[in-house]
């Protein structure tokens, strides 16, 4: 089954920047009709103005998904506006790397809150008009934006490591879950990516951070979307060598990773973006 685009109703979390503003308005380049959602207005209405200039439509609903009544609310604004819902995209998302010893139980909770919980609970509220708009000829949806370090596990990213491969599984179980039912769920793992979440990360491509723009991270999760992928990944030759390195043999990961710790560590201490 395929996932049209076309004339749908989307909801995308995260939208007011990055990734999530790019993904806004490749949705609207391919007709769809969006609900935009984050925690501050003034940024979704810029990506509201794009949309716009894009040819698509568009509606702001700010609030915060960690909230159980801003998420209950953006899923009925969606509804209301556009006659229903047919894809959920689950972007927003925080983090904060360092030594997990010199993390404050705030900063971890956050990162929990923000990655996984609130995305996991953000669908289940969503799944009824999911289900409803979800057909024969074309399913609706479910896009959960993990994280190249949801394939690979590395250092000073344990936390957030953590919760991008929890909304992997979560994906990959609902999908099953939800096999046959008119609902796909798709995970996309992007690698490192220009956008304002980065700002604080010093490293570069000497430490395996081959930066992407978050247009071309937009573009492979719409593609993928349409052609009912279940999984999209990034700089997937790299990715996947790592990963199959840490699986295969973890020992010798362990140890090629140890060369680079401390620049690694220098480079992502101040990594935040809470």
């Amino acid at each position: 089954m395929t996932v049209e685009v076309s004339g749908r109703s989307v909801l995308l979390t995260g939208a007011g920047s990055g990734i999530g503003r790019a993904a806004a308005v490749e949705f609207a380049r391919r007709g769809a009709r969006l609900t935009l959602t984050g925690r501050r207005e003034e940024p979704l209405r810029e990506t509201a103005g794009l949309v716009e200039e894009a040819g698509g439509e568009a509606q702001v609903v700010a609030g915060n998904v960690v909230e159980p009544g801003d998420r209950e609310r953006v899923v009925r604004s969606a509804v209301e506006r556009f006659g229903g819902l047919d894809v959920l995209v689950n972007n927003a998302g925080s983090v904060r790397a360092g030594r997990l010893e010199g993390m404050e139980e705030d900063e971890i909770r956050a990162q929990l809150e923000v990655n996984l919980t609130a995305p996991i609970l953000l669908t289940r509220e969503a799944l009824p008009a999911l289900r409803e708009n979800g057909g024969d000829v074309s399913e609706a949806a479910v896009v959960n934006v993990s994280s190249g370090f949801g394939l690979a596990a590395m250092p000073f990213y344990s936390v957030y490591g953590a919760t991008k491969a929890g909304i992997a599984h979560f994906g990959e179980s609902l999908r099953r879950e939800l096999y046959g039912e008119g609902v796909h769920v798709m995970n996309i793992y992007p690698g490192a990516t220009e956008t304002p979440m980065m700002d604080t990360n010093e490293a570069g491509p000497e430490l395996g951070f081959q930066y992407e723009s978050p247009e071309a991270v937009a573009q492979a999760l719409v593609e993928g979307l349409e052609a009912g992928e279940l999984n999209v990944v990034r700089g997937a030759e790299d990715r996947s060598q790592m990963a199959e390195s840490g699986r295969e043999d973890p020992r010798q990961a362990d140890e090629q990773i140890a060369s680079m710790k401390d620049d690694l560590l220098a480079a992502v201490q101040g990594h935040r973006s809470l």
